[in-house]
């Protein structure tokens, strides 16, 4: 019955906590080392993602999100009272914004990880725990890097039909997407090809009654 009556008195004054206070010194450094981890999840998002075109908001969070993390952490684990405000409003909070690309649900996710264990006090579980993603993303980074999916539209009169299919056979593509007008043809296709491999753009152009050849960095959204 002592527990249930400490428990009770703890409850009663929310001014008091299951830890002593923590020192400002630990606070500082378990804010840094999330915000540490936090920037290192920053840099591989901003140079080696591979996205079309790059949030700069959406990066930023993540080093929010860390550093909140951990604070929140901090917090849950040295007073009772405010742990259960907090569970009860987080419950509430609903996040409109969608995430396109599943990759960035991974990074965000590497985010909220990193806060959590720095903020638990495990530091050297959060520094290298970012840096092992870390070196596993970028590994796979390169690794991929040697062919990336395109995106090829073409749009072409009706006329210029065979000379565009002869053309198309010359290299591995495949059919996303046909659109037939009265006097033109839209054509979608995926190609996996090197960064600077372009040579095949040339003879699609120079056909007669083509009138525009696209190349599009593929990242799987495709509407």
């Amino acid at each position: 019955m002592g527990r249930f009556e400490t428990l009770r008195e703890m409850l009663g004054n929310p001014q008091l906590s299951l830890l002593e206070d923590v020192p400002p010194a630990y606070i500082i450094l378990t804010l840094g080392v999330a915000a540490f981890c936090g920037l290192i999840v920053y840099l591989v998002y901003r140079y080696f993602n591979r996205n079309v075109l790059y949030n700069e908001s959406f990066n930023l969070l993540i080093i929010m999100v860390s550093v909140v993390t951990a604070f929140i952490i901090i917090t849950i684990g040295t007073n009772l009272v405010l742990s259960l405000g907090m569970v009860g409003a987080l419950s509430i909070v609903r996040f409109r914004a969608a995430v396109k690309d599943p990759l960035d649900v991974g990074f965000l996710f590497w985010g909220v990880a990193a806060g959590l264990t720095a903020g638990a006090g495990m530091h050297t579980v959060a520094l290298l725990g970012t840096a092992f993603v870390a070196f596993i993303y970028i590994t796979f980074f390169y690794i991929r890097l040697d062919k990336r999916s395109f995106l090829l539209i073409i749009r072409y009169g009706t006329a210029a039909e065979a000379d565009v299919n002869s053309n198309l056979t010359k290299i591995k593509y495949k059919l996303k997407n046909k659109t037939h007008g009265t006097d033109y043809t839209e054509l979608t296709a995926e190609v996996k090809i090197k960064e600077n491999e372009s040579a095949f753009l040339e003879p699609l152009r120079e056909i007669e009654g083509v009138e525009n050849v696209v190349l599009v960095e593929y990242t799987g959204d495709f509407a």
